[in-house]
């Protein structure tokens, strides 16, 4: 926990659990995801200045349902309850919820009839966005109800003497209306929190952290390339100077050329003064995960890999050292971080061993979401080069490759990948995100006059803000259809090439 004030958000199950932490970081005020379940004593704790409740997929009055100790509500903190958490405020305090004989999803027209603090400054009439079946029909006593819409008669309700605020519709989204100014409302003027996390008092506090924790001994920092490492890696120089070696641990999954132009950047003739070592271990892990299709296994062996490589090199150590790497918020929320499913494991979560070879490990940017991650790179002073560059998983390829992971199919995508990225670069067009995928799927073609069959790669280009949600890119046809048709007929193996325009949820960015 970080020791400043902070707005709890307590996840039900919910798929904007991330979303609503990082709305809450947006004003300044740290944010921290924790289980339903969880202590109630931590809550109580001066620092927290409010609570948010996270939608969920289940029914409040189902059993077996995620629920919480009505004493949550005598702890005196102000708490602002979203869709299921607003059902389940009401739920627990005495009023009724049931089964609606209109859902409501997607954008719906709400109507703000009463007076609350979180509606202050917010028009009375707008469009929210909603994704209910329940719905409360009976108030608590003491609360009143602050909006409503057509079908949802209390679509919005509250206590303000208690400070306890619930809304059925999901005001962190971007297709509700003013609902930023609903957060800040709450964050900010009825929490009364205090604006004080940035960059500055970040690094300040980590490099302290770092400094506490390792002492006199080494640092070996995991490097990949990609900001989050990078950023990790000039942090680490900074709190603890020639005590950091790098490596770079180069596992045959890279994007093409990407190996070279890795260690171009971090190398000797760098900016950086770090020890920085390549280790080209692309058998090793190709071995490995050779027979293997199931997604999360795949995350696991390649984890499992990368810690065995590092041990090699922990064996140079006199007196052990630290495990360094570059883990960020959403890989530990999306590893099973709080209550909902766990959606894939990070291989530098979900697939670490329990009994590391090291002192332990360092990871000064596990309270931090990706755009955070960018302005320390930036405070850090690192080039935009490196801080701008486009996400790169730390599995590399094999989140790109469906199914089995072989020599011929990372060849496929390394081409196919480098091409899309070439003429992305030419149009102009800046996606958040962009790459070749290739799925698992082989279809009838004709090259050359001739019946083949081979496999199809598949496009995946998004735009986002924060990574938790995402969109697909607009691309113009006449890219799409050059770019389709340059990797037909320069990447051996490959005879379709289909374009993902799928959003984040329900999809990921990655394919596996």
């Amino acid at each position: 926990m970080c020791a400043m004030e902070k707005i709890i958000v307590l996840d039900f199950g919910g798929q904007y659990n991330q979303l609503i932490a990082r709305r809450v970081r947006q004003f300044k005020v740290y944010s921290e995801i924790l289980a339903f379940n969880h202590d109630l004593s931590v809550l109580s704790d001066p620092d927290v200045k409010g609570i948010i409740f996270t939608g969920g997929p289940n029914s409040v009055y189902a059993e077996g349902s995620p629920t919480i100790d009505k004493k949550i509500f005598e702890i005196g903190k102000p708490i602002l309850g979203i869709c299921y958490g607003a059902q389940l405020m009401a739920h627990l305090l005495g009023g009724e919820v049931g089964t609606a004989e209109k859902g409501e999803y997607g954008p719906v027209g709400l109507h703000i009839n009463g007076k609350s603090d979180i509606f202050e400054s917010v028009n009375k009439e707008l469009s929210v966005f909603m994704s209910h079946r329940d719905q409360v029909n009976k108030l608590p006593e003491g609360f009143t109800r602050t909006a409503s819409t057509d079908t949802c008669p209390n679509a919005a309700f509250s206590n303000e003497a208690k400070h306890l605020y619930a809304v059925q519709f999901h005001p962190e989204v971007t297709h509700t209306e003013q609902g930023l100014k609903m957060l800040e409302n709450f964050v900010l003027n009825v929490c009364g929190a205090k604006q004080e996390w940035d960059s500055s008092y970040f690094v300040n506090k980590k490099i302290k952290e770092i400094k506490e924790k390792v002492g006199d001994h080494k640092v070996i920092c995991a490097l990949s390339g990609g900001v989050d490492s990078a950023v990790t890696a000039a942090l680490l120089e900074k709190s603890l100077g020639d005590q950091v070696i790098c490596y770079f641990i180069d596992h045959g999954l890279m994007r093409k050329n990407e190996g070279d132009e890795v260690e171009a950047v971090f190398g000797e003739k760098s900016r950086f003064k770090l020890h920085f070592n390549r280790l080209n271990k692309g058998d090793l892990f190709l071995g490995r995960l050779a027979g293997v299709n199931e997604p999360e296994k795949k995350r696991k062996i390649i984890g499992k890999t990368f810690i065995d490589c590092f041990g090699e090199a922990l064996k140079d150590v006199a007196n052990g050292a630290y495990l360094a790497q570059g883990t960020i918020y959403p890989d530990r929320v999306e590893s099973g971080l709080g209550a909902s499913a766990t959606i894939k494991s990070h291989h530098n979560v979900g697939g670490l061993p329990k009994d590391l070879p090291f002192i332990g490990l360092v990871e000064p940017l596990d309270e931090l979401f990706k755009d955070e991650v960018r302005e320390v790179g930036y405070y850090l002073g690192l080039p935009a080069s490196l801080v701008e560059r486009q996400p790169f998983p730390g599995p590399g390829l094999a989140t790109r490759i469906v199914g089995e992971v072989t020599p011929e199919k990372v060849r496929i995508v390394q081409e196919a990948d480098y091409i899309f990225r070439e003429e992305i670069a030419k149009s102009g067009i800046k996606p958040a995100q962009y790459f070749a995928a290739l799925s698992n799927m082989k279809s009838v073609g004709v090259k050359g006059d001739e019946r083949s069959y081979d496999y199809s790669v598949v496009l995946r280009a998004v735009d986002t803000d924060d990574f938790m949600t995402a969109k697909p890119t607009k691309i113009p046809y006449e890219v799409l259809t050059l770019v389709a048709d340059r990797i037909v007929n320069e990447v051996r193996g490959v005879n379709r090439v289909l374009f993902d325009f799928t959003t984040k949820p329900p999809a990921t960015i990655e394919l596996e």
